[in-house]
């Protein structure tokens, strides 16, 4: 049963003095938090078809978890893995690179390179990835040769282009020329989102033009870059797939080799989905630190670690605990004291 306390009427002589608390009229009166029954409700729907689901994928006979785990660390996959990894960590090292170089081409006060930095990106955005790939595979058909010379005049070097793009190499140029379209405009949008007093304050110090850069505008612009290169690691490191298609032997193709020998076809995919699945929890968790490093200057509280919400969580179920028992056991202690005073 809910209790009605009037307010208390302020003095008109005394307008400025303080109101009486109203904990301090009624001691005996909690503040009980508004309940949530359809919020309740629906968290226990989601939560009951999640069981659900994974009930259905760990009982389903047809995934042939055994399977799995025979072929989950075994060499091949492993090697596959490993190409994965290097791939990803190459195109994403490369592309930012070349994409910071673009970025900073495209806001060049110079029209010829400003125009030649936007005709880049244009192209390569334009392009599927699996165009480009095919494209780059198939190089040899354009130009024979590549030489190294005088324009128009004696050429020094010649190589055939068949043995220099192989099916790794251009795996590897295909995806960084891709990526750094698109890293371009994410070191663009940062450093776009600097605010222009710092380049003003840092010009009026007299810092030169890459000095400024440097020391003032890509630090604070990696707050917004590295949220968007996160999602674009993860999103180049699953993309690598496609490079299957040029048997170039990623963690995909190395289970294809399976699965066309021993045609478990199910068991081979859910040992690829695993190992994307791990690697990608692991630069999640990754990305989620880089965050935390570069909010140090722009936030006064850090964001908690999981750790940290992980033990603030404990702390408080462990409070509502002893505030439970404190009030299941007031009564009790009451009662005792009533029958003493008898």
């Amino acid at each position: 049963m809910a209790t009605l306390h009037q307010k208390p009427v302020t003095d008109p002589a005394r307008p400025n003095a303080p109101e009486p608390a109203a904990a301090a009229q009624s001691p005996g009166v909690r503040t009980v938090a508004r309940r949530h029954p359809g919020r309740w409700l629906a968290a226990a729907v989601a939560l009951l078809l999640l069981v659900m689901a994974v009930n259905s994928v760990i009982r389903n006979p047809r995934f042939q978890w055994g399977v799995v785990g025979d072929y989950f660390t075994t060499p091949a996959v492993l090697d596959g893995l490993l190409l994965t990894l290097w791939l990803t960590a190459a195109v994403m090292v490369l592309g930012f690179l070349i994409g910071t170089l673009l970025a900073v081409l495209r806001l060049s006060a110079n029209p010829v390179l400003r125009t030649l930095s936007w005709g880049y990106i244009w192209i390569f955005r334009s392009t599927p990835l699996l165009v480009q790939l095919l494209f780059w595979f198939n190089i040899g058909a354009l130009y024979p040769t590549l030489g190294l010379g005088i324009p128009f005049g004696p050429e020094f070097l010649t190589l055939k282009t068949n043995d220099l793009f192989g099916a790794a190499a251009t795996a590897l140029i295909g995806l960084t020329l891709h990526e750094a379209a698109y890293a371009a405009e994410v070191v663009r949008g940062g450093i776009l989102s600097v605010d222009a007093g710092q380049t003003e304050a840092a010009q009026a110090l007299g810092l030169s033009r890459w000095r400024l850069l440097r020391r003032i505008v890509v630090p604070q612009a990696m707050r917004s870059i590295v949220p968007t290169a996160g999602n674009m690691l993860i999103g180049t490191l699953k993309g690598t797939s496609i490079v299957s298609i040029l048997a170039v032997q990623d963690l995909l193709y190395s289970v294809q080799l399976v699965y066309n020998r021993t045609y478990q076809v199910i068991p081979l995919l859910m040992v690829a989905t695993l190992w994307y699945i791990a690697v990608t929890t692991v630069l999640t968790t990754v990305q989620f630190y880089v965050e935390r490093h570069y909010a140090r200057g722009a936030e006064r509280t850090l964001p908690p670690t999981p750790l940290q919400r992980l033990r603030a969580r404990a702390v408080a179920l462990r409070a509502r605990l002893c505030a439970a028992t404190a009030r299941d056991a007031a009564p009790a202690g009451g009662s005792v004291r009533a029958g003493e005073r008898r």
